[in-house]
């Protein structure tokens, strides 16, 4: 039996996958790493956690299969993360994260100076705080004698892939978040690169998903205990390869994913762009594009409330007591907000709220409010997508808040479409190997794949009296954010 690992370089953990040819999985591992906060608002990661990680992971990972029947590795990670290597290929400082913060003044000037018109014709996209182009800028700006040190800059799994193989790659719908690509011709932009202060020589090399950018090096194979020829393909930004993993392969199919950020994915066989480039157009790990927004505290907003807040690890416990009475009822509302926003706001000074506290409010109601303002803001995004005449009547649900039926149940509701729950729920990991396999030859492309390994698990439809009572709650929420947007500016 052969078989391919697949990666999950996530913000808290990378989690691995053992994957055979039948799309069954053998074996998974995890591993946790510091996330650094040097100042309110920042996020940053050492790389060299992210590799200690992913060698001691892949070792427990194979200890109890031959080894040597491990054909390929894919990847997938957080996007947007800024990695900078010297002219040694040291890494010169911390990874900025996808949700840091510190580049509202790079943001605005991308946005405002340069101007979205701009941006959009370059790269198909506008400036978040998240994106790596205002990061370069930041550094640019503020550690001058970093940025000086630069000779190869790279996403957050293209680390990885280096270290296995020594080669400065990346793949097409990870760098279709760094505002340097020109997404619907695949290539760098040469002036935006120039904007950046950066030249094409500091970029990786630029694969489809599913393409090998090498094999492992000797010295690396012999320390994970693999064969050195061992295939590693690109790999893909982590809602990318969340999506092959749900087979959000198809023209006009939706993935939402609620984890540490939350995400709505819809699949594409054209290339599109929002006209407010709200949505992020980007290219798809398949080959294809998608449309994509992305809110940045989703499930953290639960674990924040849940363990910071109330002192407890016991979630099933908190919603033990929220039944259907109690959805779209809630007096309280939450937004979201805990770092910023990001799709469809673009608001790096909004905060996370609760508002309509009362002496009656209990911990259950302000429990509640945090689901359903998830919720809420995911639909914002999604009653986006079908301004654009996008018709959305279901979609799959991935992620560690999918696991909660109470929040199935809430977002199927809120957004009034079906929801779909999978037989195999690995997210990035699990696509991250089907990407493996196809670059193996074990499938002819990824649509092949997906349709061999996703299969439904169950479908969660709307209730009309709950979904009515929701419709009514969500014109509430709507109107808390522009009501705040002012004041947050004030709350530095």
């Amino acid at each position: 039996m052969n078989y391919c690992i697949g990666a999950d370089l996530g913000t808290s953990a990378l989690k691995l996958l053992l994957v055979d040819g039948r799309g069954e999985i053998v074996k998974t591992v995890s591993r946790s790493y510091p996330v650094q906060y040097p100042h309110p608002g920042w996020s940053e990661q050492a790389p060299e956690d992210w590799w200690a990680a992913f060698v001691s992971g892949v070792r427990e990972l194979t200890q109890d299969v031959d080894a040597s029947h491990v054909r390929g590795i894919g990847v997938g990670g957080q996007m947007h993360g800024l990695v900078v290597l010297d002219e040694k290929d040291n890494v010169i400082r911390p990874a900025i994260l996808w949700n840091d913060g510190r580049t509202d003044k790079e943001t605005k000037y991308l946005n405002e100076v340069i101007g979205k018109e701009t941006l959009s014709r370059l790269t198909a996209n506008i400036a978040f705080a998240g994106f790596t182009a205002p990061k370069i800028l930041w550094l640019q700006n503020n550690e001058p004698e970093n940025f000086a040190k630069i000779r190869k800059i790279m996403l957050p799994k293209d680390y990885i892939n280096y270290r296995l193989t020594g080669v400065h790659a990346t793949d097409y719908s990870d760098a279709s978040g760094m505002l340097l690509l020109d997404v619907k011709n695949k290539r760098w932009s040469d002036e935006m690169l120039g904007i950046c202060g950066i030249q094409k020589e500091q970029m990786p090399a630029l694969f489809e998903s599913y393409a090998a950018v090498g094999a492992l090096l000797p010295e690396v194979a012999s320390e994970l205990g693999l064969d050195s020829g061992t295939r590693v393909v690109a790999g893909a930004g982590d809602n990318a390869a969340a999506a092959i993993g749900t087979g959000t392969v198809e023209d006009g199919r939706c993935n939402i994913s609620l984890g540490t950020s939350g995400t709505v994915f819809i699949s594409s066989d054209r290339f599109a762009v929002d006209p407010a480039n709200a949505l992020h157009a980007f290219c798809h790990a398949g080959g294809d594009y998608h449309l994509m927004a992305c809110i940045l505290s989703a499930a953290s907003c639960n674990k924040w409330f849940c363990e910071d807040i109330l002192g407890t690890h016991d979630y099933a416990a908190e919603q033990a007591g929220l039944t259907d009475d109690h959805l779209g009822r809630n007096h309280v509302f939450f937004l979201p907000y805990l770092m910023g926003e990001r799709s469809p706001i673009n608001d790096t000074d909004a905060r996370g709220t609760f508002i309509g506290l009362r002496m009656d409010t209990r911990r259950q109601d302000m429990l509640l409010a945090v689901l359903e303002g998830v919720a809420f803001a995911i639909r914002d995004n999604v009653e986006i997508a079908r301004r654009q005449g996008l018709s959305i009547a279901g979609s799959t649900l991935c992620g560690g808040g999918a696991k909660s039926e109470l929040w199935q149940k809430i977002l199927c509701n809120v957004l009034n479409v079906d929801i779909t729950l999978l037989q195999t729920e690995q997210g990035p990991g699990y696509g991250a190997a089907m990407l493996a396999l196809v670059g193996c030859g074990a499938y002819a492309d990824v649509k092949a794949c997906a349709n061999a390994f996703v299969k439904p698990q169950k479908t969660i439809t709307p209730d009309p009296v709950i979904a009515a009572r929701y419709e009514e709650q969500y014109r509430k929420y709507k109107e808390i954010y522009p009501t705040l947007k002012d004041l947050f500016k004030t709350l530095k």
